[in-house]
């Protein structure tokens, strides 16, 4: 049984644990508002670009006219995954579930035989992914969102795919990351960026009259430019919904160890008094029995 002073230096340290996990709480709740509207706000524009190009990449795919970033290399030999995680942890299974899919993602293309690259946006996604796939990583990032996403560190990043695109660096590049939903739901996602996605069209949506358009420039001319910038989107968006995501996981993994450490307290408060009343009976059983002896 451990002693009345152990008992006390075990509770005072919950104690102390307990005021640190709440102000993380606190903190991560403030952080949660902001990223939530920025993620919120960033969504419309990003889905509303990518419908836009869909519908020009539908008529423009198969042409010899379609651009790099639509047409592709023609294969899909090699594959760069984008592992997008958060630089600290204690936000509960936030980075260890981009991580598993990214994983997952992994075995499934070499299981088919393509050759996986991993561009590591986040400190945890690259250390845990560096034990099994140190020699997959091409790059990583650090401290990209600490002061929440930005669209310059979100540019750069899809600069260097571009750029290694262009290189034939890959042929098919994919960006995983957590979708917000909630602050106690995050949804792992897997997009495709790198050659942009051409939606598949509908026997129902190819019925009826369709409305016809006229680009000037030409349509071609318009992929050209807008994919690019697309792909930098989707990056920024990715960015958003990983930030929203870190912070509304974080706020429920220490609003759940600030619970758990309260009952903790309560349990070794209840120790601790079993503890003392015992010593104190046995004490005076001792005095009351050396004064019979007498």
């Amino acid at each position: 049984m451990a002693s009345l002073k152990d008992l006390r230096v075990r509770i005072n340290s919950v104690k102390n644990t307990r005021k640190i996990t709440s102000a993380m709480k606190m903190v991560a709740a403030s952080k949660l508002r902001r990223a939530q509207e920025a993620a919120e706000a960033g969504r419309p524009y990003a889905v509303r670009m990518e419908r836009m190009l869909g519908n020009l990449a539908s008529s423009v795919a198969g042409t010899a006219g379609a651009p790099k970033l639509l047409a592709g290399t023609g294969k899909s030999d090699v594959h760069l995954i984008v592992v997008m995680t958060a630089d600290r942890g204690l936000c509960g299974g936030f980075n260890t579930n981009v991580v598993r899919s990214a994983r997952q993602f992994i075995r499934e293309l070499e299981t088919e035989g393509k050759t996986v690259k991993l561009l590591c946006v986040g400190r945890k996604g690259r250390d845990q992914l560096k034990r099994d796939h140190a020699d997959k990583i091409v790059q990583s990032y650090e401290g990209l969102a600490r002061k929440g996403a930005d669209f310059a560190n979100a540019d750069m990043v899809a600069q260097k795919i571009l750029a290694d695109f262009d290189a034939g660096a890959f042929d098919v590049c994919t960006l995983i990351y957590n979708k917000f939903q909630s602050a106690i739901a995050q949804i792992t996602t897997r997009q495709q960026i790198v050659p942009f996605p051409v939606p598949a069209v509908s026997v129902e949506a190819n019925a009826g009259p369709k409305a016809l358009y006229e680009y000037e420039p030409s349509e071609e001319d318009i992929l050209t430019d807008l994919l690019p910038k697309n792909v930098a989107m989707q990056v920024y968006s990715s960015m958003l919904e990983n930030d929203a995501s870190e912070q509304g996981a974080r706020m429920s993994a220490m609003d759940n160890a600030t619970r758990n450490a309260g009952d903790m307290i309560k349990k070794l408060t209840l120790v601790y008094n079993r503890t003392r009343q015992a010593m104190i009976t046995k004490e005076l059983i001792e005095i009351i029995s050396g004064a019979e002896a007498l």
